[in-house]
């Protein structure tokens, strides 16, 4: 290295490391600045209130025997459903049912799952007969090929519909 490239190389480390002394000063500035009207804003906030008193609620209560435990009483939370836990409509028939249901697997071939209207992998499985088919749908089943999750993973619905769709995907690959 020559002695331009030495000076160069000197001062580039100078300047950079001075950058990097002001980006850190303006950050301890700009924080020291923000944190009380962080902290002001926090303490006026009733919904931060309450979220703090929240978290820090304890997990439990110990009741102990001999003892008065009337202030441990269980209280119940609201049951009402909520927008998240409502139920998924049940399908029509079975075609709608493929359509809402088998159709992300057996449209895809998705875990070894025969797709519709392939004759040839249908075939051995029509050959075992409706009720093992039926059986495999509504209980599950795991093989060679692939699994089948109970009902296609929607255990709410009917046996009957479950049947009717089996025979509607029968019926489409033979």
């Amino acid at each position: 290295m020559s002695k331009n490239d030495d000076h160069f190389f000197n001062m580039f480390s100078i300047v950079l490391g001075l950058l990097i002394a002001i980006a850190i000063g303006i950050f301890i500035f700009a924080r020291s600045v923000g944190v009380p009207f962080e902290n002001n804003r926090a303490q006026t906030d009733s919904m931060v209130e309450a979220h703090v008193a929240e978290r820090l609620a304890p997990v439990g209560q110990v009741a102990v025997a001999g003892k008065d435990n009337s202030a441990l009483a269980v209280s119940a939370k609201s049951a009402e459903p909520t927008a998240a836990m409502a139920a998924l409509p049940i399908p029509a028939n079975g075609e709608a049912t493929y359509k809402a249901v088998c159709s992300a697997c057996h449209g895809a071939g998705i875990a070894g799952a025969p797709k519709m209207g392939d004759h040839a992998a249908w075939a051995v499985r029509i050959a075992q007969g409706k009720n093992t088919l039926y059986e495999h749908a509504l209980k599950g089943f795991q093989g060679k090929a692939g699994v089948m999750p109970m009902k296609g993973g929607r255990s709410d619905l009917p046996d009957a519909l479950i049947k009717e769709t089996v025979d509607y995907l029968v019926k489409s690959s033979q």
